[in-house]
């Protein structure tokens, strides 16, 4: 037994805190908030990142460098063992994907995968294919094109 284990059903049948129901609830009154302060108030509360006047973390780091991580191009995978449930001959986009529910959004870029084995031929439209993916579909006599 992991100390994980214990601890993730440790809280799972406690009871929610009811506060505000009267002094002989032992909860009520301030509610468990205590007297005066920041914390007595639902509106008052500490802004993130502030360390009470100290120099917060993010200032104190330097700042160097450049990330690429808001211009990356996240596609939608699907792999080509998922296309098998579609008919002989039949034509893949991504707004039959989108329908058959194995994509999002047809509007966002999609990837073919070539994990599984595809039987059928079909004609995939698609953003990206990988080599196997490609090859695969060529192979069961089929074509893969790429969108622009």
């Amino acid at each position: 037994m992991m100390i994980s284990d214990v601890t993730s059903k440790a809280r799972r049948n406690r009871r929610r805190k009811r506060v505000g129901r009267g002094i002989g609830s032992g909860r009520g009154k301030t509610s468990t908030r205590g007297h005066k302060g920041m914390g007595q108030h639902s509106s008052d509360q500490a802004r993130r990142l502030t360390e009470g006047g100290q120099m917060p973390l993010f200032r104190r780091l330097p700042k160097r460098g450049f990330s690429n991580a808001r211009f990356r191009t996240v596609y939608q995978v699907v792999n080509l063992a998922d296309l098998a449930d579609f008919e002989d001959g039949a034509k893949i986009t991504p707004a039959v994907l989108e329908a058959a529910g194995l994509i999002r959004d047809a509007g966002r870029p999609v990837k073919i995968l070539g994990t599984g084995d595809l039987k059928k031929k079909l004609e995939v439209e698609a953003t990206r294919f990988s080599e196997s993916a490609a090859r695969k579909i060529t192979e069961a006599g089929g074509q893969a094109k790429v969108m622009e």
